[in-house]
């Protein structure tokens, strides 16, 4: 809640400038250099975090639990809106079970121009929901039967 002296402050500082000055100003600052879009390397550790939670059937309540942050930073950072940091990324990647490496796997494949998008296939298979849900419950079959359907899929897909 905002202070009597806050709220003071704030009407005067639109009645002296006015709406159309205020809002003028709010647009400069948002074009302003300094103010960029989130780095193509934060939104792939992003993804990658995202991708190994659902993997592992982790809500980001969990995942902030076991961190030691609040839930509304896990999203922050899947979105890459908020870069991690070294020590946090080493806590999620503890937390999580991988090496710090992972979630830059595939940055450099990403990085590359002129990839051809493959026909059928989401953009971003490893950022659609539900292709991390067939993965893991594909993983969660034992091993004899997931064999099998692994079979009865590619026939399936060689038919289509």
């Amino acid at each position: 809640m905002l202070s009597a002296s806050t709220d003071l402050a704030h009407s005067c500082f639109f009645e002296e400038r006015g709406a159309a000055n205020v809002i003028g100003t709010l647009a400069r600052a948002v074009n302003r250099e300094e103010y960029v879009m989130a780095h193509m390397v934060d939104i792939h550790v992003g993804k990658r975090i995202r991708q190994r939670r659902w993997l592992t059937g982790l809500t980001q309540q969990r995942l902030a639990e076991l961190v030691g942050i609040k839930f509304q930073q896990i999203q922050k950072y899947e979105t890459g809106a908020n870069r991690v940091s070294a020590s946090r990324l080493w806590d999620i990647a503890d937390a999580l079970n991988v090496d710090v490496s992972f979630f830059f796997e595939g940055l450099r494949d990403e990085a590359a121009e002129g990839a051809e998008p493959v026909r059928g296939l989401p953009v971003d298979l490893m950022g659609d929901k539900e292709a991390m849900d067939l993965v893991r419950s594909y993983y969660a079959i034992p091993e004899n039967q997931r064999r099998r359907l692994f079979e009865l899929a590619r026939v399936l897909s060689d038919v289509a």
